[in-house]
């Protein structure tokens, strides 16, 4: 059995971490709501919503974790290529409600999505108030990649990704890492671990490890939008020209 949470419990009401179940692994409680108070509280502790469609509201906090640091992003020849040669613009914040609902789209992903009306609107919540973001790409006028989570303190905890054309998530994905380098940020939370995000750079950690380092990155909730456009807008000239990047 696990804990379940009521709508009216506050924010603060979820229960610890280090109770969490072993299998499924992570699941820590289910029910309460999806308000930007209570996802709020839920990421700053390491907790994040999961559930499909016809579910209640599942809670999650997984031993190991995985993670991204900004400084160990690994940039394969052929993104490094990419980033130089296929002109695309990146931007932040532009088309938050366009990227969640590609990330949501059947079509790209045909194992079903997490990202429920209801997700949607929960996030899209958190975008006005300043809290969640998105990294767009763009080829021309089309979007055509792009990525989405939410900023606290010096962590971003990513909530998914799309991709239209070759690399288009991947380099969105560089310009958020290259914002959060600027900003003096310390970690993307990547959630659980897959190839894709091994061969990105992720690696996984000890929930005890990553619920430590929270603690010490996430020492505010006050919301930092302009930096992020501050951060990207820096980052310019260097899109348009990018030749002494080096891959790994």
């Amino acid at each position: 059995m696990i804990p379940w949470l009521r709508p009216g419990d506050p924010p603060t009401a979820f229960p610890p971490v280090a109770t969490a179940l072993t299998e499924p692994d992570g699941l820590l409680c289910a029910g309460g709501d999806l308000s930007p108070e209570r996802l709020l509280e839920a990421y700053r502790r390491g907790i994040f919503p999961w559930f499909s469609a016809g579910q209640p509201i599942l809670w999650w906090s997984p031993d190991p974790r995985t993670v991204l640091y900004p400084a160990e992003l690994k940039v394969s020849r052929s993104l490094a290529k990419t980033i130089r040669n296929r002109g695309y613009v990146v931007t932040v914040d532009r088309a938050f409600g366009p990227v969640m609902e590609r990330c949501a789209d059947a079509d790209l992903r045909p194992d079903g999505t997490w990202i429920s009306p209801q997700m949607r609107v929960a996030y899209q919540s958190l975008h006005d108030a300043g809290y969640a973001h998105s990294f767009e790409t763009w080829d021309g006028g089309r979007l055509v990649g792009g990525l989405y989570g939410v900023s606290l303190g010096r962590v971003f905890f990513g909530e998914s990704m799309f991709s239209l054309e070759r690399d288009a998530s991947k380099v969105a994905l560089y310009r958020l890492v290259q914002a959060m380098l600027h900003r003096g940020d310390c970690l993307i939370d990547c959630q659980v671990a897959s190839g894709h995000l091994e061969s990105l750079g992720a690696r996984s950690i000890p929930r005890r490890q990553f619920v430590c380092e929270l603690a010490d990155a996430v020492t505010g909730l006050q919301p930092d939008a302009s930096s992020w456009q501050a951060s990207i807008a820096l980052q310019q000239p260097f899109m348009q020209n990018s030749r002494g990047l080096r891959g790994r």
